[in-house]
């Protein structure tokens, strides 16, 4: 059985590969008259689209799911416009393919720069939300990139009805429909086979929960970009604004929970901790369950005492965990500890404390201030993300398009030897 899904899969890559030697020779102009193509397919094709994730919508709910993940799943109107409008935003971005940057001259004359280049074939494993499914195909057309596309089975026919809209779309501009290719099977063992094909894949992005990034990151051969898991945290220092804080607090929690940066952790320091505790009890109040800390008990008796895996869990959902530290020296080493390395927030008028903060957290976002729900490809101007990548190296954070493509170095010379 492996061996016919892996053979099925080299059938698709093999298509991947033959539409991505058409789109390297293709100029932007076509690519975005391409992709205004696929936003008019998609308009056409709303009802239908719509229909299929009610459809899935509802066997999710029927499966008892926690609504904050249902939400990630939900299309509604204004949703689907959005992502017809983040089509239009990446239309406007300049196109990367083949932009020359770091040029230098050496003391022989040779012309040294760096060209980016689109990877090829790029595989996307996610689940639930049909955004991704969008987005990842509209990124790397714009890139000049072929996506192999295999959703979650929770969104299966929302997602069927994207990837036929879109390859209409294609299919109008006179370009190979199979520069959108999709995995219409639920089967994990097709994850599991696809992750594998060395060779004929250049990259894999997976986007999910911490069970497939990690089943990603261990059984992968093909290259990985290692995308977040978000146990994002608040620090409200001692010299916070409270109004502030409260403010950022309840936006990135409340907004949208099941959201990776969505914050999971409050760290309140201990000066201000009385004031401040008593008003977010208020604030979240008959939204967010609480559960905090001894410090935190003795200040709301009401609250649930948090475990240890309770500042280790990203909950998806309308709970936070709430510890009292003395320091923000305290507060830095939790973050280092229990944190994805995704985004961290301080909320503080101390200069001195924003710069500890900034420099110590290891995250790929830093906020000073502000509310941890911008660390998203549109927010950061970049019309979309193909994920936000939590790992170190080629690309950190929010992922646009310049973070889907590698680039090799041309050299000119007018007859140089060595």
């Amino acid at each position: 059985m492996n061996n016919l899904i892996t053979q099925e899969l080299k059938e698709m890559a093999k298509k991947a590969r033959d539409a991505f030697a058409y789109l390297s020779i293709i100029g932007s102009e076509e690519k975005n008259i391409a992709l205004k193509n696929i936003v008019d397919s998609l308009k056409q094709n709303r009802e239908a689209i719509l229909q299929a994730n009610h459809l899935d919508v509802t066997k999710m709910r029927e499966r008892g799911e926690k609504e904050a993940l249902i939400e990630r799943l939900a299309l509604d109107s204004n949703k689907f416009e959005s992502i017809c409008i983040g089509i239009l935003d990446i239309i406007k971005l300049n196109d990367p393919v083949y932009e020359v940057f770091d040029v230098i001259k050496r003391p022989n004359g040779l012309q040294i720069a760096k060209m980016y280049v689109p990877f090829g074939v790029i595989a996307m494993i996610y689940e639930s939300r049909p955004n991704v499914t969008v987005d990842a195909a509209v990124m790397a057309l714009k890139t000049s990139n072929v996506v192999i596309l295999k959703g979650g089975k929770e969104a299966i026919n929302t997602n069927l009805e994207l990837v036929r809209a879109m390859r209409e779309g294609l299919k109008k501009s006179g370009f190979p429909e199979d520069c959108i290719l999709f995995v219409n099977r639920i089967e994990r063992e097709y994850a599991t086979q696809l992750m594998k094909l060395k060779g004929d894949i250049d990259l894999l992005i997976p986007r999910g929960g911490a069970g497939l990034i990690r089943s990603v990151v261990e059984n992968a051969t093909v290259p990985v970009i290692e995308t977040g898991t978000g146990n994002c945290h608040l620090y409200v220092d001692a010299q916070a604004k409270i109004e502030n804080a409260l403010d950022i607090a309840y936006n990135a929690k409340v907004q949208r929970p099941g959201a990776c940066n969505a914050i999971e952790t409050i760290l309140v320091h201990r000066d201000i901790a009385k004031e401040f505790l008593s008003k977010l009890k208020d604030r979240f109040y008959n939204r967010v369950h609480i559960k905090g800390d001894n410090g935190v008990k003795q200040i709301l008796p009401s609250v649930e005492i948090a475990t240890e895996e309770d500042f280790q869990k990203e909950f998806l959902d309308f709970i936070v965990a709430v510890k009292i530290v003395d320091s923000i020296d305290e507060a830095i080493t939790h973050i280092n500890l229990y944190g994805t390395k995704h985004s961290e927030i301080i909320v503080t008028e101390d200069y001195s404390n924003i710069i500890k903060f900034q420099k110590q957290v290891d995250a790929a976002v830093v906020y000073v201030n502000a509310s941890s729900r911008f660390s998203d490809g549109g927010e950061f101007g970049f019309g979309a993300e193909i994920g936000i990548s939590t790992q170190k190296f080629h690309a950190r954070g929010p992922m646009g398009l310049k973070e889907i493509m590698t680039y090799k170095y041309v050299v000119i010379g007018e007859g140089q030897i060595r």
